[in-house]
């Protein structure tokens, strides 16, 4: 297999920052124009568009698959960029514990009072994900 397609560990991990979430919303608002426009153009025809998955490797709780390398003992316990190519246009951050298991957690703000840069909400995460 062509190593151009593997994920190389200087751009696997990235960390979840206001900059990542403002990207995310800016895709999504893209993704909702492009289709107001393709239901303009086909009203009478029926375009079917590919629909992403998600990976299944890459699944919540499951562990991080080797080929992705390690993870560095910084980043490990801390919000990061989803790599997974099917939230690329959901609210959503991973963050993986010691144990190299995956949690997703939703980038809007829970009980509408703490967002994801909240240390509340931080600390919440740290204990929940922690074994």
């Amino acid at each position: 297999m062509d190593p151009s397609f593997w994920p190389s560990e200087t751009n696997s991990f990235r960390r979840f920052t206001p900059e990542s979430l403002a990207a995310i919303e800016e895709r999504i608002a893209n993704k909702k124009k492009e289709q107001v426009k393709v239901k303009g153009k086909n009203k009478d025809q029926g375009a079917e568009e590919d629909k992403l998955t998600p990976q299944l490797d890459l699944k919540n709780f499951k562990m991080l698959p080797s080929l992705y390398g390690d993870i560095p003992a910084e980043l490990v316990g801390e919000p990061l960029e989803d790599f997974d190519p099917y939230y690329n246009d959901h609210k959503t951050f991973m963050v993986i514990n010691r144990r190299r298991t995956i949690f997703r957690f939703t980038a809007t703000p829970a009980l509408f009072i703490f967002g994801p840069f909240n240390p509340v909400r931080k600390t919440a995460i740290k204990i929940l994900i922690h074994s």
